[in-house]
């Protein structure tokens, strides 16, 4: 134990959005109970490389007592957290299964249908259980929703949905670095030919812009793309 510096988050600032996550090389920060938190003191090596990635700076660097910088430990963490995202979901589970369903459509056509029918045509839709490679993702026209919206916003399927692949997340009760290399693997080989992300008008839901840039500067490609935000009362900001 010696005084050193060592990364301080302000709690009352941090609004869990992740960014910080993938941005630590050691693996020190983890999103905890909605908020970015230290995972061990010996993680961190204090030299501050998360700091200019959280959008409420909410981090910073100060001197206090702390446990030595083991470099060997955090490789041996990162390590283990690499083989624990590998790894398949247990027993196979038959939900997880991959599978399209044929409708006729096209992107941002009008709805005539009667109200109250899905325009659903791709599962899995969570972002950690879709594959990289899933067949509906090839040229697509990609929605990428935070998990309130659909329960927000009424017209869900007729204004969003329809004509599009979905995939949806949380950016603040996810960890955003399995969302930016999953997201970053898809910008890579899918091909898109659009990509709308929704998110909700509360701070932290703004995460997923940031997961999303964070993704296509990795990939290497160049998507425009449409961002949409949706009140919690269900109006379009």
């Amino acid at each position: 134990m010696s005084k050193r510096k060592i990364v301080k988050i302000d709690e009352e600032k941090c609004t869990g959005c992740g960014f910080c996550v993938p941005n630590c090389a050691e693996g020190a920060l983890r999103i905890v109970d909605g908020k970015a938190r230290l995972v061990k003191d010996i993680y961190c090596d204090g030299l501050g490389a998360c700091l200019g990635h959280c959008p409420e700076g909410a981090i910073s660097i100060e001197e206090r007592d702390a446990k030595d910088f083991d470099k060997e430990a955090a490789e041996r963490y990162l390590k283990k957290e690499a083989k624990k995202k590998s790894k398949d979901l247990p027993c196979g589970c038959p939900g997880t299964a991959v599978q399209t369903f044929n409708k006729s459509f096209s992107a941002g056509a009008p709805c005539r249908q009667t109200k109250g029918v899905s325009e659903l045509t791709n599962w899995p839709v969570q972002l950690k259980l879709v594959p990289v490679g899933g067949p509906y993702l090839k040229g697509a026209d990609l929605l990428i929703a935070a998990d309130c919206v659909a329960f927000a916003y009424p017209e869900f399927h007729q204004d969003f949905l329809k004509g599009r692949i979905l995939l949806v997340g949380c950016p603040k009760l996810d960890e955003a670095d399995v969302y930016v290399e999953k997201l970053s693997g898809i910008f890579k080989s899918a091909g898109l030919k659009s990509l709308t992300i929704v998110h909700m008008e509360v701070p932290c839901c703004f995460g997923l812009k940031n997961i999303i840039d964070e993704a296509l500067s990795l990939s290497g490609k160049e998507i425009p793309y449409e961002e949409i935000t949706v009140g919690i009362k269900g109006d379009i900001k």
